[in-house]
């Protein structure tokens, strides 16, 4: 053990872990929502429609869908240290191939290289998650770092909007990527996991060890024999079906969202930008408030911690269906409230699926529990874009669009009400030497 004694400082030390992981959010989303941005420039310049818009809009999902299982096996064989590090240091080079493509194609490889590279980025944070708070901070902890994706939005959208409309899109991808180059710099030289860090204090330390926090280590499990365990756990499936749907709907508005606005409202580039922010501050502070503190509050004062978190979870899903209410109106403002309403509960929901794994997974198993649903989840993310560009390419609406995503929802629904259960670790593979 390398922990001081000194007694706390100001600002925990977990904390200042949690901002980390919450910058590191912020920046892997400034790179995702970068695209939807320059979108319209890119349409102009490269003669693109609607459909090839949804495909390129997927091309960053279809990879970092299908890296998440085997990024979830690599992360608990080798470590959030290791593979965060690496993880953050290709964002910045994909993002730099995005800027230099010279059209549909190369602007698809570098985005499916994206995926490539922040395939472990919200796995890692919540695995880092796991290790450095205690069970009655864990819903905080989460929404740090899942709120960091929301408010990604609010000012990543207006400042990649501002970079495109007056230095073009290539600028605009050029700024992700030296905003990744610098948070892996800060990453390799700030982040450990907690045993391993010098500047946490014992009495940190014990509180962290104490209050239930995930154990350091390596699955007990071959990884693959933890792998077949876990997909035959309704847990996990319940968890992974739930949280599709909820990546549908996110997906949609987070790729769509800025071309919904220029295309059925005729708003330009930088006004899209700033009504689409609206939404995202909301969701940003449902994600914080609701999702974090209001959870670990009610759990503080001795509520039953499953009641607690599957309320939030389905009660915010519910409020996801607020989507319908985008179909009855062609008023912006009447728009952006529907819209605002749904991701409010949608972001109220996310940390408690992203705290999950944390909770539910055995020994060593967390990266591969959290994997497998955030497989599921970005799977629709490939999918929604693309479903989206072929419904507005031939019916230039969105009314079809919007419906479906509230069925999607339903579905999420019934998912984490019938098969999640109780939230409660997964027992342990029987034998150490595998159950394939």
């Amino acid at each position: 053990m390398t922990q001081q004694s000194t007694p706390h400082r100001s600002t925990p030390r977990r904390w200042r872990i949690g901002g980390l992981l919450g910058i590191g959010v912020l920046v892997n989303y400034f790179d995702r929502i970068s695209l939807s941005v320059a979108a319209p420039q890119l349409q102009q310049e490269f003669h693109l429609s609607s459909s090839d818009l949804g495909i390129l809009f997927s091309a960053f999902f279809w990879t970092y869908a299908l890296l998440q299982i085997p990024t979830g096996l690599i992360l608990d064989r080798f470590g959030v240290t290791r593979v965060g590090r690496w993880g953050a240091l290709l964002w910045g080079v994909a993002s730099t191939l995005t800027a230099c493509a010279g059209g549909f194609g190369g602007v698809f490889v570098a985005r499916a290289l994206l995926g490539v590279a922040e395939a472990p980025g919200f796995p890692v944070s919540a695995k880092a998650t796991g290790y450095w708070f205690p069970r009655r901070e864990r819903a905080m902890a989460t929404a740090l770092f899942d709120a960091a994706a929301k408010f990604s939005n609010v000012i990543g959208v207006p400042l990649v909007a501002l970079t495109v409309v007056n230095l073009g899109w290539r600028w605009g991808f050029g700024l992700t990527a030296l905003l990744s180059l610098a948070y892996f710099v800060a990453f390799a030289l700030i982040y450990r996991d907690p045993s391993q860090d010098s500047k946490l204090s014992a009495e940190e330390y014990r509180h962290i060890t104490e209050g239930g926090a995930a154990a350091e280590g390596v699955s007990q499990a071959g990884s693959l024999a933890m792998l077949g365990y876990l997909l035959r756990q309704r847990k996990v499936w319940g968890l992974s079906i739930g949280f599709a749907a909820y990546g549908y709907v996110f997906y949609l508005f987070l790729t769509w969202l800025p071309g919904y606005l220029v295309q059925t409202m005729h708003m330009s580039i930088l006004k899209s930008a700033s009504y689409a922010a609206i939404p995202w501050i909301f969701a940003t502070l449902a994600d914080l408030l609701v999702g974090g503190w209001l959870i670990d509050h009610l759990i503080a004062r001795g509520h039953d911690e499953t009641r607690v978190r599957k309320g939030v979870l389905l009660g915010g899903m519910l409020l996801g269906l607020a989507v319908f209410g985008t179909t009855t109106t062609s008023d912006p403002l009447i728009a952006i409230v529907w819209i605002s309403i749904a991701l409010s509960g949608l972001a109220a929901a996310a940390p408690v699926g992203w705290s999950l794994p944390s909770l539910i997974a055995p020994r060593g198993g967390t990266g591969t529990v959290g994997g497998i649903m955030n497989f599921a989840n970005n799977m629709m993310g490939a999918v929604a874009p693309i479903v989206t560009g072929i419904i507005v390419g031939n019916t230039h609406s969105f009314t079809n669009a919007f419906l479906i995503a509230g069925f999607m929802l339903l579905i999420g629904v019934l998912s984490f009400l019938f098969l999640l259960g109780r939230i409660e670790p997964i027992a342990e593979p029987p034998s150490t030497g595998g159950t394939a």
